[in-house]
């Protein structure tokens, strides 16, 4: 239900920002008759497709028809994401201009009859200027898509970030951790994608990798062959996987087994020590921050994945949300490493990813511990990213010399 609630919003939300458009771009413009028609029928068009993709997609519809039909409805919602925002920026400037344009008249009698108020007066030109930037706004919207497009689909940026720790052992110095989370497979994330992220990893020598939820958009019978390239990852120190949000919108179980077949030890409130040398690490993972709704055995729980543990130099927690630091502060973690935000992906949706999120990327100190939000490596929704390229992160943990 809860899935369901969120949808509805964002529909309400897709709806407002389409009537915008039609309101500034299409009732504004000089397109009469037909063409008019054409217009507002090819906008409410765009805006059924979203909500006829999501149907399908929690009614468990999955075939090629249903891809297809995601790329139109993901690449729709972004361009029309970068015309909405285009749009309230020119109309600021004009509204800024209109109330510059009364000052000026208003003290007319200062200004010569040929002064820049009396031509910005001028309705001919005005609605030129109009009709000008209405064709200019849907070009930029129509590049910037496009250009997002590459983002998303690029090659994701290897991030180097190290964490200093208080007390770390010389034997856990230089230890890497590779961070891989939210790649979506499934509605436009498919193998090919997944097959350049894995071939990525292999080539970076990490002691441990953690994948820290949102793998997956389907069911298991759909998508089992997609994400079969991380079957042929591994590292050292092993390779772990908590649960993202998506994974229960797709059906938790089913995947949990899958992620285990991959070879991932997947860590439901629960924790492992690691070992190197004379030092020990604690490594515990929580389920998603909402599993709660979805599965009352297991809420995330920072307590139950530390209970039994013994006493280790470092500990370390994977968290797919960010804000699992307010429940996770008191048992004194030194790191959590979390994802979920995928940076804000693409303005204006940025505002939305950091709803209830106390960081939205980035190595960040709260109280005693630090908090590393990855960008992700994949996308959801849009295929689009601007200013927030993919990433996969490798957290190197190093020695917290005191200050000279």
């Amino acid at each position: 239900m809860n899935v369901l609630i969120f949808f509805l919003i964002v529909i309400v939300i897709l709806g407002g920002g389409y009537a915008y458009i039609g309101w500034r771009l299409i009732a504004s413009s000089s397109l009469t008759g037909t063409w008019s028609l054409v217009a507002w029928l090819a906008l409410i068009f765009l805006f059924v497709i979203p909500p006829t993709a999501f149907f399908l997609q929690i009614n468990r519809i999955e075939n090629t028809f249903t891809d297809f039909l995601a790329w139109a409805s993901y690449l729709s919602m972004g361009f029309i994401s970068m015309v909405f925002t285009l749009l309230v920026f020119r109309d600021i400037i004009l509204l800024a201009s209109t109330g510059i344009q009364k000052l000026l008249l208003a003290g007319k009698e200062f200004f010569q009859s040929t002064s820049l108020a009396a031509l910005n007066a001028d309705p001919g030109r005005r609605e030129f200027l109009l009709q000008a930037s209405n064709v200019a706004v849907v070009a930029a919207g129509g590049v910037l898509t496009g250009y997002g497009l590459y983002e998303a689909r690029r090659k994701p940026a290897v991030i180097e970030v190290s964490v200093p720790i208080r007390n770390l052992p010389a034997d856990l110095e230089g230890f890497r951790i590779l961070q891989v989370t939210d790649i979506h497979a499934g509605l436009t994330v498919k193998r090919p994608f997944v097959e350049m992220v894995a071939e990525q990893m292999e080539g970076i020598n990490a002691d441990l990798i953690a994948m820290t939820g949102d793998l997956v958009d389907g069911s298991v019978r759909h998508l089992r062959e997609h994400v079969e390239p991380f079957k042929h990852i591994s590292a050292p120190e092993g390779q772990f996987f908590i649960t993202g949000n998506h994974e229960y919108y797709s059906g938790v179980d089913p995947w949990i087994e899958e992620v285990d077949r991959l070879g991932f030890t997947v860590l439901l409130n629960e924790h492992r020590v690691i070992r190197r040398g004379k030092a020990s690490l604690l490594l515990s993972g929580v389920t998603d921050y909402g599993a709660g709704d979805f599965d009352r055995n297991r809420p995330s729980d920072p307590a139950a994945s530390v209970e039994g543990a013994p006493a280790t130099d470092v500990q370390i927690l994977l968290a797919h949300q960010p804000r699992s630091i307010f429940a996770a502060q008191p048992f004194k973690f030194d790191l959590q490493i979390s994802g979920h935000t995928h940076g804000g992906q693409f303005f204006p949706w940025n505002f939305l990813a950091a709803v209830g999120q106390p960081y939205i990327s980035g190595l960040h100190k709260h109280g005693d511990t630090w908090v590393y939000v990855s960008k992700g490596t994949g996308y959801w929704g849009p295929p689009v990213r601007l200013a927030a390229r993919s990433e996969l992160t490798v957290l190197t943990l190093t020695r917290d010399l005191p200050a000279a």
